[in-house]
């Protein structure tokens, strides 16, 4: 499994920015419209659960796959900090421990991967889509309150595929 530097987190968090700071509608049409405005990030919040759950697939395409957008980008966030600030690069910022994915909780994910392919190549979403999937796996396995979401994920991943399999086995 790749470890995620202070530089992936970095433009993990740079993503989730960009993501709202394009999609605030302002104060008065949030208040005027909460549904239709926060239903229009439901597709980078989706995509972002995705994301998280990818990451922890530690074997297969799909984690090969994550795991070198991770790395790819715990890379180019180092390369941002040392010659855009100053800073160093390569310290991690990954939490200690993973919950691993059961079989079932793999299988949900590579029926996930499924619905995301199609829904990014067919949806007017598709960039949310993306930019969501980019900012889960550079967040999911961090440390800290960026990686808060994975262990519920991973549970309810493992939870849903042994219901689901369990039910058709």
């Amino acid at each position: 499994m790749q470890l995620v530097t202070i530089g992936g987190v970095t433009v993990g968090i740079c993503i989730a920015l960009y993501t709202l700071v394009t999609w605030w509608p302002g104060l008065p049409a949030l208040q005027k419209k909460p549904q239709r405005h926060v239903g229009a990030l439901l597709p980078f919040l989706l995509a972002w659960a995705y994301g998280v759950l990818a990451i922890l697939t530690v074997g297969g395409l799909v984690g090969w796959i994550a795991d070198t957008a991770l790395w790819i980008t715990s890379w180019l966030g180092d390369v941002a900090l040392v010659w855009g600030v100053g800073g160093e690069s390569g310290r991690a910022a990954s939490a200690g421990s993973y919950l691993p994915l059961t079989q079932t909780g793999n299988a949900v994910v590579l029926i996930l991967t499924v619905g995301m392919i199609a829904a990014a190549k067919k949806s007017k979403h598709g960039q949310d889509l993306k930019l969501g999937t980019w900012c889960g796996i550079t967040l999911g396995t961090s440390a800290g309150v960026a990686g808060f979401a994975a262990v519920p994920l991973a549970q309810a991943a493992n939870w849903l595929g042994l219901h689901a399999f369990g039910a058709i086995v």
